[in-house]
C-alpha cells in the first residue's frame, strides 16, 4: 500500500495519506489562482483514501458557498481544497510532489495564456544567480524538510 506524507513549509501542520493517489489535476479558475497566489493550483484528490492530519490543525477559509480552503495559520501554505464531493491536497504540500502527474485541467476559462509557454523560458539553477543575488550564497532553509520528523522545529531559528 502506498503511503505519502506532506505538510506546510513551517512544519506546524503535517498529514499522511494511504492509498493510490492517481487523481491529480491543475485548476486555473480565478478562485484557485487567488488561493494559491499563483497562475494555477496543482491538486491531488484524496477522496476515498485513508487521510489524516498527523501534526497541528489547518485553518480554513470559505472561498465560496460550496468550497473551503485549508491553509497553515502559521506560515500560510495552501493545503486543501474541500468541496461536497471530497478533498484535494495541494500537490506542492506533499514531500514528493513529483509523484503526482496531473491528468486533467479545470477552470480553463480563466487560464492565463502564457502558462502554456512557461517551459519555453530560459531556466537557471539557483547557483547561477549568485552574481546578481549574492545573498543566496550560504542560504540556510528554515522550511520543514521533505520527510517526517518527531518534532519541529529541531532548534530555534530567527523569526
Amino acid at each position: 500500500m502506498d503511503v505519502h506524507f506532506g505538510g506546510c513549509q513551517c512544519g506546524a501542520v503535517r498529514f499522511r495519506v494511504e492509498g493510490t493517489l492517481d487523481d491529480a489535476s491543475v485548476c486555473h479558475c480565478r478562485m484557485c489562482q487567488k488561493a494559491f497566489g499563483a497562475y494555477y493550483a496543482p491538486l491531488v484528490s484524496v477522496r476515498g483514501l485513508d487521510f489524516r492530519w498527523t501534526r497541528g490543525e489547518r485553518k480554513s477559509f470559505r472561498s465560496s458557498n460550496v468550497v473551503s480552503r485549508g491553509f497553515c495559520g502559521d506560515c500560510g501554505t495552501p493545503l486543501t481544497y474541500e468541496a461536497p464531493d471530497g478533498m484535494a491536497i495541494a500537490a506542492g504540500a506533499f514531500d514528493d510532489p513529483s509523484a503526482f502527474v496531473p491528468s486533467t485541467q479545470f477552470g480553463t476559462e480563466a487560464k492565463i495564456a502564457f502558462v502554456d509557454h512557461l517551459h519555453e523560458l530560459p531556466g537557471h539553477p539557483t547557483e547561477e544567480d549568485l552574481d546578481d543575488a549574492p545573498f543566496l550564497d550560504g542560504l540556510v532553509s528554515y522550511q520543514h524538510p521533505d520527510h517526517e520528523t518527531d518534532q519541529w522545529p529541531l532548534e530555534e531559528r530567527p523569526q
